[in-house]
């Protein structure tokens, strides 16, 4: 496994920015980390994940997915991205929880 935290990439006047990339020989996960999740960053993080493979092109032929980590999400904002297919991490007294139910199927890019 890979890690690594805030890639910057600028391919063609285009930019794009991950807080943390995970990565292994079959999949990618863009995490977009957030003190508090607003419904803005979920929908710039699709973004990020729609040109993600455009801008990045040797991660073409790897499976990528996203996910949003806050200390702080509203219910409405978790449901949306969950329904975006997004994981949505959060803070539980020291620990990080998945809230994504088990029916839950994510996004693939």
């Amino acid at each position: 496994h890979e890690f690594h935290p805030g890639i910057s990439v600028k391919r063609d006047n285009e930019g794009l920015e991950i807080d943390l990339l995970v990565v292994n020989d079959t999949d990618a996960i863009l995490v977009e980390v957030k003190s508090k999740l607003t419904q803005r960053d979920v929908d710039e993080h699709l973004q990020r994940l729609a040109k993600f493979k455009r801008l990045m092109p040797r991660f073409r032929d790897v499976k990528a997915l996203g996910a949003v980590a806050a200390m702080i999400v509203p219910n409405e904002v978790a449901s949306y991205a969950c329904r975006q297919g997004l994981f949505v991490l959060v803070q539980s007294g020291e620990n990080v929880i998945i809230l994504n139910d088990a029916e839950f199927t994510p996004q693939i890019w």
